[in-house]
């Protein structure tokens, strides 16, 4: 069976084709067009779209792609959930969904910027899902440094530091502040953010900053914070401008309208366009007193 979707893709659209391969359809052929063609090809092709918004195959609340195959086809396996995680982590930006979905979206997007020809990009990615089932499968519960003595030493002097650390009074970083204002001139900006980056910019070690962020940004880790900062502008966009939601969805930062709704529904409980649609009937009210 062909199965078609948007061209250039990094996570759902490179991890559904090798589920749907090893687990659904071992004779799949997958096609990459551009997204304003995949139904109108669908159709000529008698293929399956899927990872677009208004088919079967796509994201439902918080689900992606992947979960919502591995549901239709009852795909009972332990690695594949364990999979499933990390996929819908790295593909919705939730990297606090498993330790393991920032590291697949960054070779992930590596492997999108090294490669621009769709089909060989597939290739190195059935290679990678391939790796991460065997991962998942026999080597889950395996650390890097399991029961090292180096491993030990670390926990040792970690401990010390955790007792030291209490007794101490807690002060605020000068970091702090600074990185707040960096994140509220670059969401404004249109700034696509970095973390590596910004430690570089703040002097800071990468892990540490990540450690110690949710310390002093209301108790969220990096990406949730960033999400918050982004719906709240999104949300005053709504109420004070003219902008479209599509229009919004790019001026707060989102890849594309639908990751801008799914958001917006986890943070206020409802989609923007019905938000909207209660804002103006507010409004309306108002000056009809």
């Amino acid at each position: 069976m062909k199965w078609i979707t948007r061209e250039r893709p990094k996570i759902d659209r490179l991890a559904c084709p090798w589920l749907i391969q090893k687990f659904v359809d071992a004779e799949a052929e997958f096609i990459y067009v551009p997204f304003d063609n995949v139904i109108e090809e669908a159709k000529k092709l008698n293929a399956i779209p899927f990872d677009i918004p208004g088919v079967e195959y796509t994201h439902y609340e918080d689900q992606c792609t992947f979960d919502y195959i591995v549901k239709k086809h009852k795909i009972n396996d332990p690695a594949i959930a364990v999979i499933s995680k990390i996929v819908r982590g790295a593909d919705t930006d939730r990297h606090d969904i498993a330790n393991e979905s920032a590291g697949l979206w960054a070779i992930s997007a590596g492997l999108a910027h090294n490669i621009t020809d769709d089909s060989k990009l597939l290739e190195m990615g059935m290679v990678i899902y391939d790796a991460l089932y065997s991962w998942a499968s026999h080597l889950y519960h395996q650390k890097h440094l399991q029961n090292s003595p180096f491993e030990n030493l670390l926990h040792e002097v970690y401990i010390k530091f955790l007792k030291t650390n209490k007794t101490e009074k807690k002060k605020v970083p000068g970091w702090v502040n600074e990185l707040k204002e960096m994140i509220q001139d670059q969401i404004d900006a249109q700034f696509t953010f970095d973390l590596k980056k910004i430690s570089t910019d703040l002097e800071l070690n990468p892990s540490y900053l990540s450690r110690e962020f949710s310390k002093y940004f209301e108790d969220l880790n990096f990406g949730d914070y960033i999400r918050k900062i982004r719906i709240e502008k999104a949300i005053n966009l709504i109420q004070n401008s003219n902008y479209t939601l599509t229009e919004i969805s790019y001026l707060t930062g989102f890849s594309d309208q639908s990751h801008f709704t799914r958001i917006f529904k986890l943070h206020t409980g409802e989609n923007p366009s019905s938000f909207r649609k209660k804002i103006t009937k507010s409004n309306s009210d108002t000056k009809g007193k």
